[in-house]
């Protein structure tokens, strides 16, 4: 699991059947985190904003904590922090 920085959203009207619904964003991980991700592109059911710092899981524990086991997920928004104090 990583955080990051939620930095902006992505509209996809075309995708496959099983994402259909979903809302998608940009996180940024926090730079300690970061390895050799500047961004990547997160499932979030949780409702996350732009400019907030949330935890993101990866592979396949990102299809199982947004239950989404079938789809093709590869990182999902599981978490939103509450005091990012620190983070960066």
């Amino acid at each position: 699991m990583i955080v990051g920085k939620v930095v902006g959203s992505i509209v996809s009207t075309r995708k496959n059947d099983k994402l259909i619904g979903n809302k998608f964003m940009i996180v940024e991980p926090v730079h300690h985190m970061k390895a050799d991700l500047n961004q990547i592109v997160a499932i979030d059911n949780i409702g996350a904003g732009i400019g907030e710092y949330v935890l993101v899981a990866q592979g396949s524990a990102a299809r199982i904590g947004c239950g989404l086991e079938t789809a093709p997920v590869d990182a999902a928004i599981v978490g939103i922090i509450d005091d990012g104090a620190g983070l960066e």
